[in-house]
């Protein structure tokens, strides 16, 4: 068999990164692109709100459920080859759902759909570790998959919104179907497999059920406080949750053979890292608030608000981008520190955002925000994978998205709370000239007091919109001065915690903190960018070191 030669290694890195980080594209859109779908398909199958939520949401439980368990998964059967089967599942369920005929028929096609997502999110982590093993160029491919994921979650309702102009809802989920059939084709090609060491008993089944009632009744609950309030059901999940996740935690540190393996938090650098990605999600929170400021506030349409929200998503991919190259100089906890000081500057801009201010300081604020909460995404993930051992990297990869996820829903929960706690105490008086029915729809959401204000003449109308611009702008406002806290606290949980990792570029080996060595960057250059141009001048110029690991992975 011909020898491998180290440009030719390069170049299949790199085609590597590109096939994972297009389905990561999808998958990110997949969580997002169905909100803007949401009035058609309520008509074409007869949706009820209670059967929306759950077509909205199904998808999202189950992914962030068994990530733990398939990133194990992957570990023990090769996570290019579960990779293979999540993409090929993943494709077939989407068309499935995109032809749904009935609600219901959708709900169970997007329940079984997370099953096939969770499967491709810990295995395109663990494959880049296989496919860069130098520590720079890892961190630049960490980057350009943070980007692709951020940039998908922002694009699902611009390219739902273009889609929903010229076909029917369902074509929103064919999206990914292409898209994974590439990734069938080429994956065999130019990834290589690996696997988490001589793993040789069973999955603990248990141990899935434990993660399963852990999770799932705990992102339940934070998103029904959201909505509801606390109520008795939210209570009531959040504590069978907690209790399930303890038993969980017990029982992984007993077996051989765990699930999870807790140990991996021993390591400074590991959990602290995860730490940082579950503030990341909190911090984030807000975001969603802007969407409903852009739509309900504003007036603008959802596929106007999609083209609003490109702006701070590619913020934050160049924040991401750019990470990677100022820890070749500067420490990370440095890196992600400054970050931070800048989206506390960019949250205080929103704080003083007012309901006739218009969009300009809005969006600048949030762009600002965004960018500088980029390098905390790409640097967290990295920083879990490096300091993870190679054999644990599927683990690994599942603990940095189980965080983010976790986060996120932390966050829409907590802000979203704040927001709606805010905007209600703002209709304690009654509005003159609006009715007990109206002005209760109105009390419930900003988007129902609009259409209310709408239907209503005269200064009562007029009234109406004014009271509900103003109450969710406040509510705006202090879940931004939240956000600004967490990321103050965020700042020195990484000034503190990753104090001891060194700069990527300085020579040291890193290894009492990372857990793994920093290979030697002989090849590093002044005038190095940190763009994707130079991971594919490096890889190719400079591959040697991988070149036998490709030639046994052919």
């Amino acid at each position: 068999m011909a020898e491998v030669t180290p440009s030719e290694h390069g170049k299949r890195a790199v085609f590597g990164l590109v096939i994972l980080a297009l389905p990561t594209l999808m998958m990110a859109m997949d969580l997002s692109i169905l909100y803007v779908a949401v009035p058609a398909l309520s008509v074409d199958l007869g949706a009820n709100s209670t059967e929306q939520l759950w077509a909205l949401d199904l998808y999202g439980f189950v992914v962030a459920a068994l990530l733990i368990t398939m990133g194990n998964l992957g570990d023990r059967i090769g996570r290019r080859r579960l990779l293979l089967i999540g993409a090929s599942a993943f494709a077939v369920l989407s068309a499935v759902a995109a032809y749904s005929p009935s609600i219901e028929v959708l709900i169970a096609a997007r329940g079984v759909l997370g099953i096939a997502g969770a499967t491709l999110m810990p295995s395109t982590l663990a494959l880049l570790n296989s496919l860069f093993t130098d520590k720079r160029r890892h961190a630049m491919a960490i980057g350009a998959y943070m980007s692709c994921f951020m940039g998908g979650i922002a694009l699902g309702p611009v390219v739902g919104g273009v889609l929903l102009e010229h076909f029917w809802w369902g074509s929103t989920l064919l999206l990914p179907v292409p898209v994974m059939v590439l990734l069938v084709v080429a994956a065999p090609f130019l990834l290589p497999e690996a696997r988490g060491g001589e793993i040789r008993g069973r999955i603990d089944l248990l141990s899935v059920a434990l993660s399963l009632v852990a999770i799932l009744p705990f992102v339940y609950g934070v998103k029904e406080i959201a909505k509801n309030g606390l109520t008795g059901v939210a209570v009531v999940a959040l504590v069978v949750g907690v209790l399930a996740g303890v038993i969980f935690v017990r029982r992984q540190s007993r077996l051989a053979e765990p699930l999870l393996d807790v140990s991996l938090f021993r390591n400074r650098v590991f959990a602290s890292a995860a730490t940082l990605m579950l503030l990341m999600g909190i911090m984030s929170g807000y975001a969603f608030l802007v969407a409903l400021y852009l739509q309900s506030v504003a007036g603008y349409s959802p596929l106007s608000t999609g083209l609003w929200l490109i702006a701070p998503t590619f913020a934050g991919m160049v924040g991401s981008m750019l990470a990677p190259a100022f820890t070749r100089r500067i420490p990370p906890g440095k890196v992600i520190v400054a970050g931070m000081i800048i989206s506390v500057l960019g949250l205080v801009a929103v704080t003083q955002v007012g309901p006739e201010s218009g969009v300009a300081l809005l969006m600048s604020g949030f762009m600002v925000a965004s960018l500088g909460s980029g390098p905390a995404g790409a640097l967290g993930a990295g920083l879990i994978m490096t300091s993870a051992p190679p054999e644990k990297a599927g683990s690994a990869a599942a603990v940095s998205e189980t965080s983010g996820d976790f986060g996120v829903s932390l966050g829409i929960a907590l802000t979203g709370s704040i927001a709606a706690a805010i905007y209600r105490s703002a209709f304690s008086d009654p509005v003159p000239g609006v009715d007990v029915d109206a002005a209760s729809t109105a009390r419930e959401s900003v988007a129902g007091a609009m259409s209310v204000a709408q239907g209503t003449p005269g200064p009562a109308g007029e009234e109406l919109a004014r009271r509900a611009a103003e109450a969710f702008t406040d509510g705006l406002n202090v879940a931004a001065a939240f956000g600004g806290v967490v990321a103050l606290v965020l700042a020195v949980v990484a000034g503190i915690s990753l104090r001891h990792v060194p700069a990527h570029g300085d020579g040291k080996d890193g290894s009492d903190d990372a857990g793994t060595a920093s290979p030697t960057d002989t090849d590093a250059s002044a005038d190095d960018r940190g763009t994707i141009r130079d991971l594919v001048d490096e890889q190719g110029i400079d591959g040697a070191e991988d070149t036998e690991h490709s030639r046994t992975s052919r």
